[in-house]
């Protein structure tokens, strides 16, 4: 969500003229887009912060500036004068932070919360022509852009709808990101079609939730239809439609039927379990059992045999016990994801579950690494049945191990390497899987 947000904002700036700059240290703006599902991304933010307050001391020629680990922009000063950065902070820790940031960080020009982006075109104004910072306001009231592709992107992010209603007892999210929005399935199409004419092959819808997509009645089984039928009308270049992230709660019948029937659809889905007991799993409040869990993995699979899942579990949640702990392991025996998003439970201020007695650090990590290591043997297990199959793979870049290969990924979100020319990049090709080396295949061109 956040890569596509910072797109969206980038081709405001592009659109009046602006070009990305070389480094921070030269530019006349710098946003910075900051993220608050973990304490940690938070603390990286705040290290970051530190380091353009003493970047605009610098660009802004004052006595004492302290010019170490800012020396391109201390040249660039030497060269042309002093010149001001603007510096904007937006996303989620803008949010929930906003009067802090305000008050303990007051160098910065522009604190934007989730719902102010749509004031970006008047502060592009504003340092155009020169003018003084002023008040952003983030009265509720949430507007998706346009369009949220990087330019010359060959896969993209679209956003579908926006906040969150399930209030996980450990997630902050519906707290600075408020209340779910559905975005009209008129502006959804409108953005295809804008992106089938930049030649996207693969698009990915997101939200918080968007299996809880609704736009005057049409659902997200409806809206993935639509989309789909949308694609073979226009005849577009974009050949892979995938989503995320899904609520287990949502995940109904009638989507794994759109999935199942239309090859546009991929045959991957993301189905967050966070964990294996029933107990824990009411603790955080998901609103499904272990035994209904279970049951949506065996539809699936029962009407999409090719399907690759892959979760996110977190270990260590307050009051978990040693046979909580089991239930989970026994679930992951069950289901063999193929990958998995693994960590242990950390409080976030503001949520219910950091005011519980929290559990040893020590304890989470080694509970932690016990999952880690299963998810590593199914993976290996999982990945290994692929090879020797022939697959349609996007190609997305040249491999950084070997520069004589391209990388790409299949249907089923897995990376391949391959020998083939740099003119594949941003095309389908098909490729032989000959091998698995650690999680990424090698495969030869067909």
């Amino acid at each position: 969500m956040n890569i596509a947000e910072s797109a969206s904002v980038e081709q405001l700036f592009i659109a009046r003229g602006w070009k990305k700059a070389a480094s921070p240290q030269v530019a006349d703006l710098a946003v910075v887009n900051t993220c608050s599902v973990r304490g940690s991304a938070e603390e990286r933010i705040v290290g970051r912060l530190g380091w353009y307050n003493g970047l605009k001391n610098v660009r802004e020629g004052k006595p004492g500036a302290k010019r170490k680990m800012h020396e391109e922009a201390s040249d660039f000063v030497k060269k042309n004068g002093p010149k001001p950065l603007t510096l904007v902070v937006m996303g989620c820790m803008a949010e929930r932070l906003l009067k802090e940031l305000k008050t303990d960080y007051p160098f910065i020009d522009y604190v934007v919360g989730t719902y102010a982006k749509h004031h970006f075109g008047q502060i592009i104004e504003a340092v155009e022509e020169g003018r003084k910072p002023f008040e952003v306001d983030d009265t509720e009231k949430y507007k998706f852009a346009p369009v949220s592709a990087e330019p010359g992107a060959f896969s993209t992010f679209v956003p579908i709808m926006h906040g969150c209603n399930n209030f996980c007892t450990y997630c902050i999210v519906p707290y600075v990101r408020g209340r779910e929005c559905s975005r009209p399935v008129d502006e959804i199409l409108n953005e295809i079609d804008i992106l089938s004419k930049y030649k996207v092959r693969e698009i990915t819808l997101i939200g918080q939730n968007v299996n809880s997509y609704n736009d005057r009645g049409l659902n997200f089984a409806g809206l993935l239809q639509q989309i789909a039928d949308h694609l073979r009308e226009i005849k577009s270049p974009i050949e892979w439609v995938r989503f995320m992230s899904s609520h287990p709660k949502d995940f109904t019948d009638d989507v794994i039927d759109v999935i199942a029937k239309e090859e546009v659809i991929c045959r991957h889905i993301h189905l967050p379990v966070q964990h294996g007991s029933s107990r824990i799993l009411e603790k955080m409040n998901r609103r499904y059992s272990r035994e209904q869990y279970l049951n949506l993995v065996k539809r699936i699979r029962e009407k999409i045999p090719e399907v690759s899942l892959t979760t996110d579990i977190m270990m260590g949640f307050p009051g978990e016990t040693e046979e909580d702990v089991e239930d989970t392991l026994n679930l992951m025996k069950e289901v063999k994801y193929e990958s998995a998003m693994m960590y242990y439970y950390n409080p976030r201020e503001g949520t219910p579950a950091a005011k519980w007695e929290q559990l040893p650090e020590e304890v989470r990590k080694e509970r932690l690494q016990r999952v880690i290591n299963l998810q590593l043997e199914h993976t290996h297990e999982q990945m290994s049945k692929r090879v020797g199959e022939v697959v349609k793979v996007l190609v997305e870049s040249v491999s950084r191990d070997n520069k004589d290969e391209l990388l790409g990924q299949t249907e089923q979100h897995e990376k391949v390497a391959f020998k083939a020319e740099k003119n594949k990049i941003g095309t389908f090709v098909k490729v032989k899987i000959t091998e698995l080396s650690g999680n990424t295949f090698r495969g030869e061109l067909i």
